[in-house]
């Protein structure tokens, strides 16, 4: 029996998968650490959010994370491209929640 999780036709579609989660998640400002830093639960639903089935996989995030690195990099080097522009920051809070401070 062929072991399709390892196949060519796998890999395609796994980094297919996270270029499209990439390109949401890169317009919302969340960066790679970030992203890796979130619970399974969370990514799931950031998954939905940007209509693609969640992966399956933890290396499918690392994937989405090393994509999300690359962006940022060119767009400091690019600053003044148009794809250089994020979209959705505004939205970030929903994702990544800043810690709270307790109150003394």
């Amino acid at each position: 029996m062929t072991d399709y999780a390892h196949s060519d036709t796998a890999a395609k579609s796994r980094a297919e998968k996270a270029r499209r989660l990439a390109g949401y998640v890169w317009h919302l400002g969340i960066t790679g650490p970030e992203l890796l830093a979130m619970p399974a639960a969370t990514r799931r639903k950031l998954a939905r959010a940007a209509d693609t089935n969640p992966p399956s996989t933890e290396e499918t995030w690392v994937t989405v994370a090393e994509l999300l690195t690359e962006k940022d990099d060119w767009a400091a080097r690019n600053p003044e491209h148009p794809a250089a522009r994020r979209e959705h920051t505004d939205e970030k809070l929903m994702w990544v929640k800043p810690p709270i401070t307790p109150w003394s």
